[in-house]
């Protein structure tokens, strides 16, 4: 017989919505956000079981209550190798800040690689412990993120990174076009 080992899964609420984490005894392999349209349904032979991802969900609580800037947890994504380097370099992004994806091509030594790298970016199995939400566009702006970009957001505020700040908090609200305005029963 194989050696391998029990898949286990556990779901819970964080400040972004239902969370599902999947692993094994050793190390975490995927975080799902169930929220989507989209929730992961585990398939009937992994095992239900919030122990063995007791030290994930310290660590998410920590992180979400602002007092945990880097996680320490056993990880195993699956992945190619190009994957997985794109992977350990999201991991060396500082809390609270973010990079484009051609800054983190070029961090890699592959300069014109800035799509392949927001690929595997899109690609991450365990978002948030490994942050690819703190890649964002060349000009600034937030581009795709698996959870949605309203999670990204939210991460990123949490984190307290200028981008957020600058291109939401203080932008303030924006006044509707007239021609986009949906018209009120009795007037403008």
């Amino acid at each position: 017989m194989g050696s391998e080992l029990a898949m286990f899964w556990y779901e819970t609420d964080s400040p972004i919505g239902r969370l599902l984490l999947a692993g094994d005894a050793r190390a975490l392999q995927r975080l799902y956000f169930q929220a989507g349209p989209r929730p992961f349904a585990p398939p009937a032979a992994w095992r239900h079981d919030a122990a063995p991802f007791a030290p994930v969900l310290a660590q998410l609580n920590d992180y979400f209550a602002g007092t945990r800037r880097t996680f320490r947890l056993p990880l195993a994504p699956a992945g190619t190798p190009f994957q997985l380097a794109v992977w350990g370099a999201l991991q060396a992004i500082p809390y609270g800040e973010t990079v484009a994806y051609g800054q983190l091509a070029q961090r890699l030594g592959l300069v014109n690689a800035a799509r392949a790298v927001g690929l595997a970016n899109g690609s991450n199995p365990i978002p948030i412990i490994i942050p690819c939400h703190r890649v964002i566009g060349a000009d600034g702006s937030l581009t795709g993120f698996g959870g949605g970009l309203p999670i990204k957001r939210s991460l990123l505020s949490l984190e307290g990174a200028a981008c957020v700040a600058d291109l939401f908090a203080a932008a303030g609200p924006r006044p509707v076009p007239a021609a986009a305005r949906v018209p009120r029963p009795n007037g403008p």
